[in-house]
């Protein structure tokens, strides 16, 4: 699958199978997380990988999100904020977060290029969750991501928005790559 492909046919699935993935596919997917760009190539992030139908459930009853119980495994995204926020103090915070956004899009795109789905969930109560898998208030969990593989009907998607009125040149709501300037009209004899 080429990358162009896989950005455009990734989609958030909340409807799996039966079918319980090779694991070793996931971590292949973890791996890729790697190659991301971090700040002063600092690597801040953990993963947890869960296939405890037990811990699965309490993951879905904190989270609100029922759908995941259908999920064999959860990947949990984890940084260690401090290893960035040391050497850059004023923004490693910032960093970590950024750092962590381009790590899950390379693991999303290697679990759809292998053919497996998830749901990015951001939304869960991190307190709760924190407690059920015994992970130190040191660290922050970015997110969650139940996968298997889907049982929907992929449906034909649109872009989000209209680019062309996002897309700024040089300073804000400048929608031109190069100003027009206007020209005067020659005159030739009396007529414009």
């Amino acid at each position: 699958m080429e990358v162009l492909d896989a950005i455009e046919e990734r989609a958030s699935v909340r409807r799996f199978s039966k079918k319980k993935p090779d694991w070793r596919q996931i971590m292949e997917a973890i791996h890729s997380a790697q190659y991301a760009p971090m700040a002063g190539g600092i690597f801040s992030l953990y993963t947890m990988l869960i296939d405890d139908p037990k811990l699965i459930e309490q993951i879905a009853k904190w989270s609100e999100q029922e759908f995941i119980n259908q999920a064999k495994y959860v990947v949990v995204f984890i940084s260690d904020e401090t290893l960035v926020t040391t050497p850059f103090p004023d923004y490693g915070e910032i960093f970590s977060h950024q750092q962590a956004g381009a790590a899950i899009q390379n693991f999303l795109l290697h679990l759809e290029e292998v053919g497996l789905s998830t749901c990015w969930i951001g939304h869960f109560n991190e307190e709760k969750v924190r407690k059920v898998l015994k992970i130190d208030e040191d660290y922050t969990l970015e997110a969650l991501f139940p996968i298997g593989y889907s049982d929907e009907k992929p449906k034909k998607r649109k872009a989000k928005s209209d680019l062309y009125h996002r897309i700024y040149f040089n300073q804000w709501e400048n929608y031109r790559m190069k100003k027009i300037e206007k020209i005067e009209a020659r005159r030739y004899g009396n007529k414009l």
